[in-house]
């Protein structure tokens, strides 16, 4: 009299991978968008002051980044132990700085171009003629926005 017939064997079903390939690209989609690749090997010694008033940059998209120091150990039998002016992945003089900048704004957004800012890495150690010779060549091609980097802390422990 009973239509509802039970099911004799208690097998569990298998489990379904049609979706398994969507899960793996979604992953890879992920780990590709949120990994950042590092722009440049530092190739001088950059131990930065310590500075207590200080503002962090908001967007990164929009800094160009000198580097200022004397060459490491690996770099110092070729270019002595003056300070040196590393910008992306080699050294060059004061004069260099105003085409650098030019070509990294070029590469920028045409709306980013004019709200660029120069961040300078200076070593604590630099000489501030080499700065100076730096900032003149900026006033030459006009990025006027300049950011000196630093740790925060207290301003005096830079005198030790």
């Amino acid at each position: 009299m009973s239509k509802f017939n039970k099911k004799k064997d208690g097998d569990t079903p298998a489990v379904s991978t049609a979706s398994l390939p969507d899960i793996v690209f979604m992953l890879l989609f992920f780990f590709m968008t949120v990994t950042v690749m590092k722009d440049s090997t530092l190739k001088v010694e950059n131990t930065l002051p310590n500075a207590s008033e200080t503002k962090k940059l908001e967007k990164k998209d929009r800094v160009i980044y000198i580097y200022v120091g004397a060459p490491t150990s690996q770099y110092s039998s070729t270019f002595g132990t003056e300070p040196k002016i590393q910008l992306n992945d080699k050294f060059s003089d004061p004069s260099d700085v105003g085409d650098y900048i030019l070509q990294e704004r070029a590469k920028k957004a045409q709306e980013l171009q004019n709200v660029l800012t120069t961040a300078l890495k200076v070593d604590k150690n630099a000489n501030m003629g080499l700065i100076s010779d730096i900032k003149q060549e900026l006033r030459k091609v006009n990025a006027l926005k300049v950011n000196y980097t630093t740790y925060e802390g207290d301003a005096f422990n830079n005198l030790q």
